[in-house]
């Protein structure tokens, strides 16, 4: 099924396609999927009735194992809602307006530690923006410096001298790779055919001499001892401005923003800088649409920001859409993607079928934005007064101008005295005092709150009727740094864990305050993203239940000869091929089946829980959010075992006590429940879920196990932890006794 968008001239600039094929699979799977699951609850509730009136077994073991369920079960529902209506997209950027009846776009790049973002990898990004294929006088490119380091600023400065002959270069040869690192390391050829090769040799080998020497001089100004974060600042905005560019204008415009920042004053992490780049672009630039990035996230398609317009510009779609979500990809992914770093789930499958309904979800970086998405007022609205505008967005005269302004095109060569004024401006804008009883991020802006700034924000614009896009070009549009070793990916998961927790347990619960306000269906996918870690509760029932369950001889599944037994065995069989089946379609092997399951464990054990746990005692008033940017320097050691697909375990005690307590538990459980059914044949009936369901979490767990007693290298669990694991086994044993005995 097609649906056509047609413009002003009847020529559809995109087309959605509807995935008719998996939408029928998955409305099947979903309705049998859901028979199973409520006679599985019939199960639970007869058998534990029962047990409390015959009082012939202990109930808790019982009572647990039905939470486990039910969590898990309510999780699956709200999680099938992604499946209802997956959709495609196809756009045709050569039916967009000529180039200069295009809008402006604000290209807004956030950095924080220059010691975990190294300035080089931020700069890449930077240059790569400067060169998409878009008219140059209609693109600004922000970097917000939430670091406040002399060196990132110096960097720029040296990335603009470099830019000067990368864009042109980019521009006259058509080069598909504007990412100048990603360039000379891949060695993309131009079609010689098209150009003057002996031209196109000398330029490229001219253009890979200065990038070198460009690349050296950051690297070193990033090694010394300046290249530190400066949390007790003014704010600084400085524009770019290269006395060579005759024309300003045939350049995209470069501005350094790093906004003020006290020890003693809040600062709301990524929300806030956004929010300053929102108010300091407004009175440079003040383009419609911005370009969300993140430090590492360089551009790879050239043509992304066109593609995005075929949306933004489509006469059906642009009065209510509010930005358009391309997928995160990874440059450094390898074939064995041991800690699900690419998030296929979310961007290959979910998003998808969001898409179907109003749109995805807004995902922190690779996003083409409508400014006037973020704020509250109505900016056409003519007679709203202006103390209830200044109440909702702050004191600034020129800001509130600018609410009612379109694009300002302001240039230092022009209009000079306008501009330094402005920039003067841009300061106080930038300043910790600005949002003081304001309404930036609770009503305007990007929304505060929530460290998954992304996720609560989105929410709110599709509460307000705004809808969304997802496209998923041939040739990535964006690509990142993902992580490759088990302590980033850990740490990554639980600060994302709190935040979609602190979103879930807020009065804007998406469970409780968006039905009312999208679409059920829509909801329910923001319901599942902001409770999805609460699964945490069931598996850390599924690793400890049954097999203390097992050590004591208490049977809390059905006999093999059991109707009931079928049921369960379906529920798990059809599951893990809907599984299967979603990694074969987008062409992945069944090792990534294999990798996703270990990783769903291995999380929800760990970075769930740690990260629930954050969000309740934020809740309840005793800790307060926080934010460590993920690592983005590269240690070869590592990146050499991410290839190999070996686990590197050098983290933290707190993520690998509890995972090898669990599995060696469950190793032991399994070893005795096999002894049972060799000695005591008649209980391969009555202990074989329990027997099968310890051998699966140790199958799972073999690269803990193996870390502890096989391997040799750096990455293996150390000793001590293994100590450590042995002492919390037996207090789960000895706690386990007690709760299985009653």
């Amino acid at each position: 099924m097609t649906l056509q968008t047609m413009n002003s001239a009847s020529y559809p600039l995109n087309l959605c396609h509807l995935k008719k094929s998996t939408l029928i699979i998955n409305r099947l799977y979903i309705l049998f999927h859901s028979i199973a699951i409520l006679i599985l609850i019939f199960f639970r509730i007869s058998s534990i009735l029962t047990i409390f009136h015959s009082k012939n077994q202990p109930l808790i073991p019982h009572l647990l194992i039905f939470i486990s369920e039910l969590t898990l079960s309510f999780i699956w529902f709200l999680n099938q809602a992604f499946y209802w209506r997956p959709v495609t997209r196809t756009v045709f950027p050569e039916r967009l307006p000529e180039d200069d009846q295009l809008p402006p776009i604000d290209i807004f790049i956030c950095t924080a530690d220059p010691r975990a973002e190294p300035p080089l990898g931020v700069m890449n990004t930077v240059i790569s923006a400067m060169a998409l294929n878009y008219p140059a006088g209609k693109l600004t490119v922000y970097l917000s410096d939430d670091g406040g380091c002399p060196v990132t600023l110096e960097a720029m400065r040296e990335a603009l001298k470099f830019a000067k002959s990368w864009v042109p270069f980019c521009k006259k040869y058509g080069v598909e790779t504007i990412c100048p690192e990603a360039y000379f390391t891949s060695e993309e050829d131009v079609d010689e055919a098209m150009v003057d090769g002996r031209e196109f040799g000398a330029d490229k080998h001219r253009i890979k001499e200065e990038y070198e020497l460009f690349a050296q001089k950051v690297t070193m100004m990033s090694d010394s001892e300046s290249c530190i974060p400066n949390k007790d600042h003014s704010a600084i905005v400085e524009v770019m401005v290269d006395e060579s560019i005759h024309d300003q204008r045939k350049m995209p415009l470069l501005v350094y923003v790093s906004r003020e920042k006290r020890p003693y004053h809040p600062h709301h992490f990524k929300a806030g800088a956004l929010n300053a780049l929102l108010r300091v672009s407004s009175l440079i630039s003040n383009s419609p649409y911005i370009l969300g990035l993140d430090c590492d996230m360089y551009c790879n398609n050239k043509n992304s920001a066109r593609e995005a317009m075929c949306f933004h510009l489509d006469p059906n779609l642009s009065s209510s859409l509010a930005f358009v979500q391309f997928p995160q990809t990874f440059h450094n992914i390898s074939k064995h993607d041991i800690y699900e770093s690419q998030l296929r789930c979310f961007f290959k499958t979910l998003w998808f079928g969001m898409d179907g309904i109003k749109g995805p979800c807004l995902s922190g970086t690779g996003y083409y934005l409508k400014r006037e998405a973020l704020y509250k007022l109505p900016l056409t609205q003519e007679d709203i007064h202006l103390m209830e505008v200044k109440q909702c967005f702050g004191s600034s005269n020129e800001f509130i101008r600018s609410l009612y302004k379109k694009y300002n095109a302001k240039v230092p060569d022009c209009e000079k005295d306008l501009f330094d004024e402005s920039l003067h401006e841009t300061k106080h804008l930038a300043s910790c005092e600005y949002e003081n009883d304001t309404k930036w991020g609770n009503e305007v802006g990007f929304r505060y709150f929530s460290v998954t700034e992304d996720v609560y924000t989105s929410i709110h614009m599709h509460c307000k009727h705004w809808i969304s896009v997802y496209h998923m070009p041939s040739r990535p549009a964006f690509l990142g740094s993902c992580t490759t070793n088990l302590n980033d990916a850990l740490i990554q998961s639980t600060r994302w864990s709190a935040g979609l927790m602190e979103v879930g347990l807020s009065r804007f619960s998406p469970i409780i305050y968006g039905p009312t306000r999208m679409p059920i269906l829509q909801s329910f996918c923001y319901a599942w993203l902001a409770l999805f870690p609460t699964a945490f509760i069931s598996l850390w029932i599924l690793a400890t239940i049954p097999f203390l369950s097992l050590l004591s001889h208490i049977i809390i599944y059905p006999k093999v000869t059991d109707p009931f037994f079928l049921v369960f065995l379906y529920v798990f069989v059809l599951s893990n091929l809907q599984h299967m089946r979603e990694i074969h379609s987008i062409g992945a092997s069944l090792q990534t089946w294999k990798y996703e399951q270990r990783v769903w464990m291995i999380k929800g054990i760990t970075s769930h829980l740690y990260g629930s746990a954050h969000a309740i005692m934020e809740k309840l008033g005793v800790k307060e959010a926080n934010f460590l940017p993920t690592n983005k320097v590269v240690n070869e050691d590592e990146v050499k075992l991410h290839q190999m697909g070996i686990y590197n375990f050098q983290t933290s005690s707190i993520f690998l006590v509890p995972l090898c307590s669990l599995v060696t538990l469950n190793l032991l459980a399994f070893v005795v429940g096999i002894i049972q059914i060799v000695f005591h044949g008649e209980y391969v009936d009555a202990i074989f879920i329990q027997t099968f369901l310890t051998f699966y979490i140790a199958l799972m767990g073999y690269p803990v196990l193996e870390g502890m007693m096989l391997r040799k290298d750096k990455g293996r669990i150390a000793t001590k932890v293994s100590c450590y694991s042995l002492i919390f086994s037996v207090f789960i044993l000895f706690l386990g006794k007690f709760l299985v005995a009653y």
